[in-house]
């Protein structure tokens, strides 16, 4: 049973993040609530100890810091800095967090580039009418990030300390 939450919870917030945030061009503070509760209520069970978990939340506060002040300086969207923070708890400090920021870098970019060239075809036109592709030819809207962070998110996971645990129990080692 444990495993089977470790095995939805994380994946369906990246995806619910990702698709609201093309929709509405907001991540609601639900989903990074949901994962930092998950990840308290969940690490414990997985034979983590509460300094390592500790030093898990301390990453995220720090990534949450610094996106903290990109959102302020106009850098990037607050529900974004939320969702990084929150997704930086399950990764805690490794190189998987590198993977993750590079990667979401990566994808962003990748992201940013197609909508720039999207906004300025003539498939924008067309559209204005529907509500999936609304806010990506809107040119006025922002970039909906959580794409890139949501699918980032989906890459590095299978690598966690939590997921690698989550396998070996389903494995019977």
């Amino acid at each position: 049973m444990l495993e089977a939450v470790i095995f939805v919870i994380f994946p369906f917030c990246m995806v619910f993040a990702a698709v609201s945030d093309i929709l509405s061009m907001t991540i609601a503070n639900r989903v990074s609530l949901i994962l930092i509760v998950a990840f308290v209520i969940l690490a414990p069970f997985t034979g983590m100890e509460w300094p390592q978990i500790g030093v898990h939340l301390a990453v995220g506060a720090l990534v949450l810091m610094v996106t903290f002040a990109l959102f302020a300086i106009g850098g990037m969207g607050g529900g974004d800095a939320k969702l990084l923070a929150a997704t930086a708890i399950w990764l805690g400090p490794s190189v998987l967090l590198v993977q993750y920021l590079v990667l979401a870098s990566i994808f962003g970019g990748i992201l940013t580039i197609a909508l720039v060239f999207f906004r300025n075809s003539p498939f924008a036109l067309f559209a204005g009418g529907n509500a999936f592709l609304q806010h990506l030819a809107n040119e006025k809207a922002g970039i909906p990030y959580g794409i890139a962070l949501g699918v980032a998110g989906l890459v590095t996971y299978p690598e966690t300390p939590i997921m690698l645990w989550a396998f070996a129990r389903l494995a019977g080692v």
